[in-house]
């Protein structure tokens, strides 16, 4: 068992650093700027928390009762909160005053280690009700999301029972509790990156439904026939897809609607949020394009149809039809006829 946990440390500490280099890049977090900076000072408190794992589990160097180990604990609820509020809670302003959350990361230094573990512990509780009741909350967008929230739920079941292990730490040796919380973590980073290759784009689609659901309806006076008619003129006939640029602002003025009306169309009527509607066009032209112009570069494709590089192409690509285009144009070239 100390074994794996030792594993999956290294893993840990490499996944943090993948998932900053790849998922929190801007493109996945536009409007987003305290989520983005906040889940990578989550992955790095992660980070350091496995490296501290680590070096107790191998005997090298005892991390674990020093101030450094107690501050990194103190900080990943709070910064979890602060990384997933404004994904969760999209409508809700950003305020000054939610960097108090923060607080405790500065006290815990001045705590004895025998009060800080289970201090620690016991706000991250806090934290996790907070949590389960904002995923309750998104219950109604449970068929949008089935297999992401049962790799999330694999998350959170994690996260309970390390809660449970934690303050129950005095019916636990040190090596065992370490060790299964080495494990846990490194567990969960194994789920995120099973969750973001479902759904790569998953913190912008969370966004939007999110943003569905707490949202007052602003479709009463809106004949939504008739604009989801225009909205898909545009689409199919305009094209506007293929515009790099296209944002929902400039797609709701273009047919005359505002920015949340034109978000709760989609959301409600099509049971998809503003990205993931603009993303299914663009891979179903750049298919056309793959199967009718052969001899045309992957990355042509991609930006002919409005995506604005490479990365980005192949991410939704993947997600929408499981394969990369260059295997999809392959399979089809394969299966067309002499």
């Amino acid at each position: 068992m100390q074994t794996l946990a030792i594993l999956l440390t290294g893993f840990s500490v490499f996944s943090a650093v993948l998932l900053i280099l790849t998922h929190f890049r801007c493109h996945h977090y536009q409007g987003q700027t305290l989520a983005q900076a906040m889940g990578i000072i989550l992955l790095l408190t992660l980070s350091g928390l496995q490296l501290a794992h680590f070096a107790y589990l191998q005997n090298t160097l005892d991390m674990i009762h020093t101030p450094y180990y107690a501050v990194l604990l103190f900080a990943v609820a709070p910064a979890f909160y602060l990384f997933s509020k404004p994904l969760l809670q999209p409508l809700t302003a950003t305020s000054p005053w939610q960097l108090l959350h923060l607080l405790p990361v500065l006290l815990a230094p001045l705590l004895p280690y025998t009060l800080a573990l289970p201090l620690a512990f016991a706000v991250g509780a806090g934290y996790l009700l907070w949590l389960a009741r904002n995923l309750y909350a998104l219950r109604a967008q449970r068929s949008r999301f089935a297999l992401e929230f049962a790799l999330l739920g694999g998350i959170f079941a994690l996260a309970v029972g390390v809660l449970i292990f934690g303050l129950s730490l005095p019916l636990l040796t040190e090596q065992w509790f370490f060790t299964l919380y080495a494990s846990a973590i490194g567990c969960a980073f194994l789920l995120v990156h099973l969750t973001l290759n479902v759904t790569p784009q998953l913190s912008t689609e969370v966004s939007e439904a999110a943003q569905a659901t707490y949202a007052i309806s602003t479709l009463n006076n809106v004949d939504c026939d008739k604009a989801l008619a225009e909205l898909e003129a545009c689409m199919q006939e305009e094209e506007l897809f293929r515009r790099p640029d296209l944002d929902l602002p400039t797609l709701a003025a273009h047919i005359g609607l505002s920015n949340h009306q034109l978000s709760e169309l989609i959301n409600t009527r099509l049971g998809k949020g503003f990205a993931r509607y603009v993303r299914e066009f663009r891979v179903e032209a750049a298919e056309d394009m793959l199967q009718e112009e052969p001899s045309a570069s992957v990355l042509s494709v991609g930006m002919s149809v409005g995506f604005t590089s490479q990365s980005t192409f192949y991410e939704a690509f993947r997600e929408l039809t499981g394969m990369t285009p260059g295997q999809f144009r392959k399979i089809n070239a394969l299966s067309a006829p002499p």
